[in-house]
């Protein structure tokens, strides 16, 4: 096999810098998948949600190896991001109805399986951003490519595990959890290719919006909350 297949690793300035700058993104963009990965195996068994996280993290790894090869396309696609969005302001305010921080409602344990489609179906959703921001530092190569790839597994599984912690033993992370994947959910669907020539937000308003969705899954999350705990009453 020709070792030029896999790209040219060399100690040149421009080398060096792309493979910081993948670890900078992976860094960076681990947060997002590792705040859905935590949320959806919190309510798993304590002694599946590590099998929980290993397998979600690895699921959410080989969506985008399949979306490297899409992901341009796929940003350009009218109503994609549009429809991404809005699915992820669901999986925001669900994961919150289901963490329930602060209130005693009955909450019925999760298979690992469910936890995994909600895992799989959000990573789909979340990683063409990610997998386009680590294929344009590759600029081309190979091996950066796969590099990036595979170093976000152990710091999604890292972030994760800690997350999922931390969030047992401070359980009003969970709003914050459910308040960047409103905004993510936001900024998927304002910079939708159909949505920007129709309103081209000003980049206040963008934030404004934003900052909105991350309040609203919590709003929305209370409200439905109550709702379950006053129609058993």
């Amino acid at each position: 096999m020709n070792p030029d297949l896999l790209g040219h690793v060399s100690f040149s300035w421009e080398f060096i810098a792309a493979l910081l700058s993948i670890v900078l993104i992976d860094l960076i963009l681990a947060g997002d998948n590792a705040v859905i990965i935590a949320m959806a195996v919190r309510s798993l068994p304590r002694k599946q949600r590590q099998k929980g996280i290993l397998i979600g993290s690895g699921a959410a790894v080989l969506l985008r190896v399949v979306l490297t090869f899409f992901a341009a396309q796929l940003l350009q696609t009218p109503y994609v991001k549009f429809i991404g969005g809005l699915f992820i302001l669901w999986i925001a305010v669900k994961l919150f109805i289901e963490g329930n921080p602060g209130e005693e409602v009955h909450r019925e344990a999760k298979t690992i399986w469910q936890a995994m489609w909600v895992i799989v179906v959000a990573d789909i959703t979340m990683s063409v951003d990610n997998v386009l921001a680590v294929a344009g530092a590759s600029k081309g190569n190979l091996f950066l490519l796969i590099f990036g790839l595979g170093l976000s597994i152990p710091f999604v599984v890292f972030t994760s595990s800690l997350l999922s912690m931390l969030m047992d033993k401070y359980p009003y992370i969970i709003y914050i959890g459910a308040a960047i994947l409103g905004k993510v959910g936001a900024e998927m669907i304002i910079t939708d290719p159909v949505i920007v020539p129709l309103f081209s937000p000003p980049v206040i308003v963008q934030y404004l919006i934003e900052a909105l969705a991350a309040v609203g899954v919590i709003v929305i999350g209370k409200l439905w909350v109550r709702w379950k705990i006053s129609s058993r009453k």
